[in-house]
Formats: C-alpha cells, sequence, structure tokens
C-alpha cells in the first residue's frame, strides 16, 4: 500500500530547509543533552546528530544567554535546522529568534500570559520562522488539570487547542502540535483526539521514556502505532543515552513500516535455536561493528544473516544479500541466487567485502 494513501493530511511548511507535513518525508529529530552555555561542546553534538542523520536538532535554552550558542552554531554553517526549547520565559524565545534559530518550541504549560504568547507569534512572523506547541503530561495548565483531574489525553489536547486558537485569532498558519505524555495508551488517544481536530503537523514521541530496552519499547509501540495509521509528521525517540542513538531508534521504526523510502541498511536475523550450528549472534555484532566503521549502513539493502538451513535460505533469498549457516561454514547468497560456500571465520569479512562492491557499483 502507498503510504500516502492513508496519510492524515495536513498544512506544510518548512524549518529551515527541512519540509514539515504531509507533502514531506517524516522527519526525524532529536535534542542536545549538553550545557548549551558550553558553546563548543554543542556546537560539536549538533554536528554528530547531524552525521547520523538528524533531520532537526532541539536546543533547551534556559536563559537569554544561552541563546548566543544558536549564533555560534550558525555562523559555523551546520546543515541541521535548530529548533529553540522554550520555557517559563518568552523573552529567551526573542533572544534565540534574533539569533537565527529556525523553529521555537513553547510550552503553554508555563509560557505565561496570552500577551507573552502574541510578542513571541509577532517576532516569529516578522521572520518566518514556524512554532510547535508542545504539550507534556507533566506540564500542562493549573486549570485544565483542575478540570480533568489529571493530564489525560483530553486534558493535553485541550490545552494544545487553547494555545492554537491564539496563533489562530494571530492567523499565524506556521504551527506544529506535540502532545507527549510517558503512559503509552494516553499518548496514543492524546495524538488520535488531535488528528480529529486540526490540521496541524504533528511531532510524535513518547515524553520521559526512559533508558535502552524500556524506552525503545515504549517509542516503538507508541510512534509506531501513529505512523501506521498515517499519523505524525515528525518523530522524536527520547532516550536517556547518547542523542545519536535516538536517530538509530527513529531510523528503525520508520524502516521497520517501510514508510517511503527505507532509510539505511535493514539488518534481519534469526534468533537462533539448537539447530543453529555457528556463532551467529557474535557474528551479527563483528558484521554491525564492521559494517558501521566500513561506512554501510546507510546502504539501501536488505541483509540476512540466518543461523540454520530451515528459515535461513529462504530469508536470505528474500534479502538483498545475506548468508544462511551450515556446519562451520555458510551459504552466501545475493539476489536470490547461492554465490559460494564460505568458512565460518570469513563469512563476516566476505559479507562487508560483497557489500562494499554493491556500494560501488550504485555510486
Amino acid at each position: 500500500m502507498d503510504y500516502n494513501s492513508i496519510r492524515r493530511k495536513t498544512r506544510g511548511f518548512t524549518v529551515g530547509f527541512v519540509g514539515m507535513g504531509a507533502d514531506h518525508p517524516i522527519s526525524i529529530q532529536s535534542m542536545t543533552n549538553t550545557d548549551t552555555h558550553d558553546k563548543e561542546a554543542t556546537y560539536q553534538q549538533t554536528r554528530r546528530l547531524s552525521d547520523a542523520g538528524c533531520d532537526i536538532v532541539r536546543l533547551a535554552l534556559p536563559d537569554i544567554k544561552s541563546a548566543e550558542t544558536i549564533y555560534y552554531i550558525k555562523e559555523r554553517e551546520i546543515p541541521v535546522p535548530l529548533v529553540a526549547d522554550i520555557h517559563f520565559d518568552y523573552r529567551i524565545a526573542l533572544a534565540a529568534i534574533d539569533a537565527g534559530v529556525d523553529k521555537i518550541r513553547i510550552n503553554p504549560g508555563n509560557i505565561g500570559s496570552r500577551e507573552k504568547t502574541e510578542a513571541v507569534v509577532k517576532a516569529c512572523i516578522d521572520k518566518k520562522i514556524p512554532i510547535r506547541i508542545g504539550v507534556n503530561s507533566g506540564s500542562v495548565e493549573k486549570s485544565i488539570l483542575e478540570k480533568y483531574g489529571t493530564a489525560s489525553a483530553e486534558a493535553l489536547v485541550e490545552s494544545a487547542l487553547s494555545h492554537l486558537k491564539i496563533l489562530d485569532e494571530l492567523d499565524f498558519r506556521d504551527v506544529a502540535i506535540s502532545v507527549k505524555a510517558s503512559n503509552v495508551p494516553t499518548m496514543l488517544r492524546a495524538n488520535r483526539l488531535l488528528a480529529k481536530m486540526t490540521d496541524c503537523p504533528i511531532h510524535l514521541g513518547v515524553t520521559e521514556a526512559g533508558a535502552r530496552t524500556r524506552a525503545l519499547v515504549k517509542s516503538s509501540i507508541g510512534i509506531g502505532a501513529l505512523l501506521s495509521e498515517g499519523i505524525g509528521d515528525t518523530v522524536r525517540v527520547s532516550l536517556t543515552d547518547d542523542p545519536c542513538e535516538e536517530i538509530s531508534a527513529a531510523k528503525e521504526i520508520i524502516s521497520a513500516l517501510e514508510i517511503g523510502k527505507t532509510r539505511g541498511m535493514d539488518i534481519v536475523s534469526c534468533p537462533t535455536c539448537g539447530r543453529t550450528k555457528i556463532s551467529l549472534i557474535s557474528m551479527l555484532k563483528e558484521f554491525e561493528a564492521k559494517a558501521k566503521d566500513a561506512g554501510l549502513l546507510d546502504m539501501d539493502v536488505k541483509v540476512a544473516l540466518m543461523g540454520c538451513a530451515v528459515n535461513g535460505p529462504g530469508e536470505a533469498r528474500e534479502a538483498d544479500i545475506g548468508i544462511a549457516g551450515g556446519i562451520g561454514e555458510g551459504l552466501l547468497f545475493k539476489k536470490g541466487e547461492q554465490i559460494r560456500k564460505i568458512k565460518e571465520e570469513k563469512l563476516v569479512d566476505e559479507l562487508i567485502r560483497e557489500l562494499k562492491i554493491m556500494k560501488d557499483v550504485k555510486k
């Protein structure tokens, strides 16, 4: 099925040079976790995120002085748009706009009075900068919490739409919205409700998801379920980890759903069982490390590493290239054809060699 046939129709705009909305690919975002006052460290991490495939990078700006880092990074012509994450003090947003930021994120729960929001909107209109209304379950306005008794899906959506109304009244259209919760069912319900009530692009994420396995599972279910329904225009996988790990996770979610062009190498491997006669677990780790070092992970290919002759040959034949294990050796398959037998200790190196040849041919 063509994903665009089920994707929710939204308004569109650009964040720097990155398009957002239904007419554009789903973008991947992350956020720096350096001290934003440390300009060089923040610049270096932003560059690493860009190199990892991040489309849009967000920076936390705790005070007006930290906005100087926006200018510092922009001066070095880094190839990724920057978003200023604003809480409590609207003047920080104004400073970020003056420094050349590409987008402003405001939190309705703490930005303050309508007049302060209006000041930010007017500055964004002057500089043609979009805004994200970012609602989190941990910072919903007191009045809305009192109405619903908890940060429910309905509370998150009401908070977002009440601020969207202000922007609509100011005739400001370049708006994205996020309604995030650490609870996946709440996050799902909130985004489904929001999708029915506005045509703004939606930024998907599970907030405060945690670390490693727990966070990856929560984000994959929450973000993946909504994308599969056609909801969502940009994503951030929140991890308590190196931000570059968020990019890898987001790429895998998008790739698994086969949304648009696959973003990088699709590696499939069996979980191993008593029939496995090669050291597939260590072999997979070795392959991933060597493929990364060789700059092969950005290839648009499906690679299969299978442990035995039950599903191995069939799965390998479905891949662009793959191996199926035997006793102390494996078969190399390429585009459905068996190429040759290879000794176990040489399987990974031969697979890497073949992938390098494939990459050179595509240049």
